[in-house]
């Protein structure tokens, strides 16, 4: 007999821990494209590098979409 043990979130947590970076990836992208800081401090950036944001916020978008296709097929 094989015993059975219980898994933290299952056997899709590598997809659930995707979904939440990706997601956090994509969303935190988009906030520092829309809403730069009121104030900079010496030294910083006034707002994102659009190109980089947008193609890391692409990313995230891609892996967070996947993981959520990968957890409603299985």
């Amino acid at each position: 007999m094989v015993a059975q043990t219980a898994v933290l979130l299952g056997d899709d947590l590598l997809a659930w821990l995707v979904l939440a970076l990706g997601g956090a990836l994509a969303v935190g992208n988009a906030v520092a494209l829309v809403r730069p800081p009121a104030r900079t401090k010496p030294g910083e950036l006034e707002r994102a590098p659009v190109a980089r944001s947008l193609v890391m916020g692409g990313a995230g978008l891609v892996a967070a979409t996947w993981a959520l296709a990968s957890l409603v097929a299985a």
